[in-house]
């Protein structure tokens, strides 16, 4: 499974319509509603916001007025010819006044979606989990150097410390071994990807 290393936009004109097309690393739907509601008000004077995204199982499409399956379907299409997850692209149209046909339309998203895709790297994901831990005072010296080469998203300090961190799944079973030892509790919070 593959995914983009980072965000890009790119703009292409196909008789007299401009289409700019946003491709953006995503890992939730919340991200996508917000990046959508965004792009809406920043673009409020575009003919159509089409878009698709495939984030973990779910893959979507809308149209946005295009005629049926001649926007966000072939968005879709180039998405998952190049294997990829994790990603949102939306194209955002302004019609030239040339209509392009069913055909042209499916012609013109495709294109639009695959140059932007050309302006960014394409990378393989690596199946991590997220973890929480709890631990004493008197364990941060350990623990912080068996995590020392980990993502550690968040620490708190209270009564205990807690920890976020994501880890990559070929490094978890050694490292919670070596944590089950000094920490109070545990949690696997879920699989994701980096």
């Amino acid at each position: 499974m593959k995914s983009i290393k980072y965000d890009v936009e790119n703009e292409i004109i196909i008789r007299k319509s401009k289409f700019i097309t946003k491709l953006y690393k995503i890992y939730d739907i919340c991200k996508f509603n917000n990046i959508l509601n965004e792009l809406k008000k920043q673009y409020k004077d575009s003919t159509h916001i089409c878009y698709a995204y495939i984030i973990g199982n779910e893959k979507r499409f809308n149209d946005d007025n295009e005629p049926s399956k001649t926007a966000g379907m072939p968005i879709l299409k180039v998405l998952e010819n190049n294997n990829l997850n994790n990603v949102l692209c939306v194209v955002i149209r302004y019609f030239g006044g040339i209509k392009l046909g069913a055909g042209g339309l499916i012609r013109a998203y495709s294109t639009s979606a695959s140059e932007a895709l050309n302006k960014t790297e394409i990378i393989d994901l690596i199946k991590a989990k997220k973890v929480e831990i709890t631990f004493t005072y008197d364990n941060v010296k350990k623990i912080d150097n068996i995590l020392k080469s980990t993502n550690i998203e968040n620490k708190s300090f209270n009564e205990l410390i807690k920890y976020n961190f994501i880890i990559k799944e070929s490094e978890f079973d050694e490292t919670i071994n070596k944590l089950n030892d000094l920490c109070n509790s545990i949690h696997i919070k879920e699989d994701t990807f980096l």
